[in-house]
């Protein structure tokens, strides 16, 4: 199956801009009669799917794409998801969500809220493939990435400022005289285990402190599913992880090794979500403001869909730390 046609390919062929094929297929002001005709005629000679051939009112619906790996009932994204339903319902617009599977994603297809012209513009929740994200924002819809980002693609991001995090966590441990501390976390993952990772590593770069690679651990693999923590022969005493799902199977692979949490190795993790208040001891977590998060996605793109011109930006939202029992170490 090739490749879907964008805006792009359009634009190329008719030797004019993608923002000029964008208001042709979407009937909006600012080309002539003729050029419409031509753009629509070859939009549907070279099989364009996603965007209006016909002037149509904006219906103020954002498309939420997610994917599968990312949404089930234990994850963050349902927490980050409700908050984007409440910020669209306080601007007055509509939230729509689809879950995309990992093929759709592989073949770089469009989304069913796009091809069937649903909503008028995307917000792409969580990591997803660096040509997908071509292939939908192609269309020429306005597009947000919320929770991650991609160096080169030219959309508008929002995330929690996950180095601050990061850095913040580890400088939590050394501040208690801590100097042994490992990472749980695929970095090459997502961005934001990257940035955590980065946050880390920077705290103890600043204290003085050489992190030791024996003590980065993998915790998903190619897919990004979860895998069994494999615990090093020689145990730091302290433990920062990519989040709190992760930093709770930590702790139950080191109960099962025979150590306390924190006595024999202090554990925190990262989004303050539902595993922090499950685990026990309680985790010590980094907090994402996710109804700011929300908020400033929401407005973001409302302004976009009122074109109202701005170059891309990323916006860094920041968070706070929680302090509970699994990271504090008493005399």
């Amino acid at each position: 199956m090739g490749k879907p046609v964008r805006m792009a390919d359009i634009a190329e062929r008719l030797s004019i801009s993608v923002v000029s094929v964008s208001k042709a297929l979407a009937g909006k002001p600012g080309v002539s009669e003729e050029m419409r005709a031509k753009v629509v005629a070859l939009a549907r000679e070279m099989g364009y799917e996603g965007v209006r051939i016909s002037p149509e009112p904006s219906n103020g619906n954002i498309g939420v794409l997610v994917a599968d790996r990312f949404f089930d009932e234990n994850t963050f994204y349902t927490s980050l998801y409700r908050a984007l339903v409440l910020s669209c319902g306080n601007a007055g617009l509509t939230c729509l969500v689809e879950i995309i599977s990992q093929d759709a994603e592989r073949r770089a297809a469009l989304p069913a809220l796009v091809t069937g012209r649903k909503v008028d513009s995307l917000i792409f929740l969580g990591q997803l493939d660096k040509e997908y994200l071509q292939a939908v924002s192609g269309t020429g819809l306005p597009c947000l990435l919320l929770d991650f980002h991609v160096p080169g693609v030219g959309l508008d991001c929002v995330v929690s400022d996950n180095i601050e995090g990061g850095c913040t966590l580890t400088e939590h441990l050394l501040s208690q005289g801590i100097r042994e501390i490992g990472f749980v976390g695929s970095i090459r993952a997502t961005s934001s285990i990257m940035d955590r990772y980065l946050g880390y590593h920077r705290a103890l770069r600043l204290a003085g402190v050489i992190p030791r690679e024996d003590w980065l651990l993998e915790d998903r693999d190619k897919e990004g599913h979860f895998i069994p923590i494999a615990l090093p022969e020689h145990l730091p005493q302290a433990f920062v992880c990519s989040c709190d799902e992760v930093a709770y199977n930590l702790a139950a692979a080191l109960r099962e090794a025979g150590k306390r949490v924190p006595e024999d190795t202090a554990v925190c993790g990262y989004d303050d979500f539902r595993f922090a208040t499950l685990c026990q001891p309680p985790l010590t977590s980094y907090r994402v403001n996710v109804a700011q998060m929300a908020e400033t996605a929401v407005g973001r793109l409302a302004a976009r869909m009122r074109q109202e011109p701005s170059a891309p930006l990323t916006v860094w939202v920041t968070g706070q730390i929680v302090v509970r029992e699994s990271s504090v170490i008493h005399p």
